[in-house]
């Protein structure tokens, strides 16, 4: 059984909590700077976050960015930088929602083949990338940005009326047609202050999932062990090439379902109003999150928060836009956050292993003087 390690966890929360920290100061600069109360906001929030309603929508939202970090973060984990998830998750969800409007199954076998659907897009659109890394070395960085505005122009043209959208009549707005009610995901009903989406909950799931695979499993340490030094896996006989091809297409496949607790729990149709940026912002929170499933459902579920309870500030005199600029700072305060703490943990390692080496020569001395 390994020992506890106390200072390594500490380490490990001191990143994120110091981002935290350093954000909401100068988001309070900010406001301070702009003549604003620099607390109010806050007290805001929280009182905002107090309703049922408003909770059911940061859960909801959360949900949706956890799995668009878990597919940053499968890249990550592989030294991949996938920027491509906004368009992976935006393409996967119009794609299945095609497919779930003409197609009418049983309930589990409709909901089924959406997923499926989903997951099969969002892998293919990633695996476009991984091939042209594996075999062009075409950065990932480079082909996932482009791709994600390639998938923004083919969704428009799909959705045109003369190929495969619906105009509803009277309204402006083009969609992929209803999913019928066999492929709607069942959800939690909070009363009067709406509904869990039911598939937020799998979302959550998958956190365990990706949890066991990475830590527990062959797959999960020839990933990692790849993600840390190609050269050094591909001696100890991994296919470098295949595991990058590989953690793309599964990274993709997670993007794909980013997009499933509002398609089948609320909208059942995909829109010119679907949410875009989720991608993005799953780039934020698998930062804050450091990678780990339960980081990453802590960040997310800040985010949400965020995202949620400042619709309240304006009704105050506030701009809402105070928390799109503390999550523009805990971007940045997280890079420069974590590496004063790699670096300070670098430090006390190599401090550590002097005094042990120290105490060594010591002890040698001693038995020598004896």
């Amino acid at each position: 059984m390994k020992k506890f390690d106390k200072g390594r966890v500490i380490l490990a929360l001191a990143g994120p909590v110091l981002a935290l920290a350093v954000a909401i100061a100068l988001t309070s600069v900010v406001l301070l700077a702009s003549g604003r109360n620099p607390f109010e906001p806050y007290s805001l929030m929280i009182e905002n976050a107090g309703y049922v309603d408003v909770q059911v929508l940061i859960i909801n939202q959360a949900g949706t960015y956890y799995l668009a970090a878990l597919a940053v973060a499968v890249g990550f984990r592989m030294n991949l930088f996938n920027i491509g998830v906004d368009g992976q998750y935006r393409l996967a969800a119009m794609v299945a929602a095609l497919v779930g409007a003409r197609i009418d199954l049983v309930g589990p076998l409709q909901i089924a083949l959406i997923l499926l659907v989903a997951m099969l897009t969002g892998a293919f659109w990633a695996g476009i990338a991984g091939i042209l890394k594996t075999t062009r070395g075409v950065s990932e960085v480079v082909s996932t940005i482009m791709l994600n505005a390639i998938a923004t122009s083919l969704i428009a043209w799909l959705i045109l009326p003369d190929n495969l959208g619906v105009q509803p009549p009277g309204s402006n707005d083009l969609t992929t047609g209803d999913i019928p009610e066999s492929g709607w995901f069942p959800g939690l009903t909070m009363g009067d202050g709406g509904e869990i989406y039911g598939f937020t909950f799998v979302a959550f799931a998958l956190g365990i999932v990706y949890w066991f695979v990475l830590n527990r499993t062959r797959f999960g340490f020839d990933l990692r062990a790849t993600g840390a030094s190609e050269s050094a896996a591909a001696a100890s006989g991994v296919d470098a090439k295949k595991m990058i091809l590989t953690a793309m297409l599964i990274s993709g496949a997670v993007a794909g379902l980013a997009g499933m607790s509002t398609l089948l729990g609320d909208t059942h149709t995909y829109s010119l109003s679907f949410p875009t940026g989720i991608g993005f912002t799953g780039i934020t929170i698998a930062l804050l999150g450091r990678n780990n499933p339960i980081g990453i459902f802590f960040s997310a579920l800040l985010i949400a928060f965020l995202d949620k309870a400042s619709a309240t500030l304006d009704q105050h005199g506030y701009e809402s836009e105070i928390a799109t600029i503390m999550q523009g700072l805990i971007v940045i305060a997280v890079v420069v956050s974590y590496e004063l703490v790699r670096r300070y943990g670098l430090r006390r390692q190599q401090q550590k292993v002097g005094d042990e080496l120290a105490a060594a020569a010591r002890k040698n001395r001693e038995e020598v003087a004896a």
